[in-house]
């Protein structure tokens, strides 16, 4: 049960970051924290 519930976060928050720039990662990050805050509080 652990390794789904953090394959599902790891998937969520893993943005690559070197494949971005600082401001496309930081989009995403917010993007997916957001997402996250969501599924938080339903």
């Amino acid at each position: 049960k652990f390794a789904t519930v953090h394959s599902s976060v790891h998937n969520l928050f893993n943005q690559e970051r070197h494949l971005y720039s600082r401001d496309n990662f930081k989009r995403n990050r917010a993007a997916a924290l957001s997402e996250w805050r969501q599924l938080g509080a339903a």
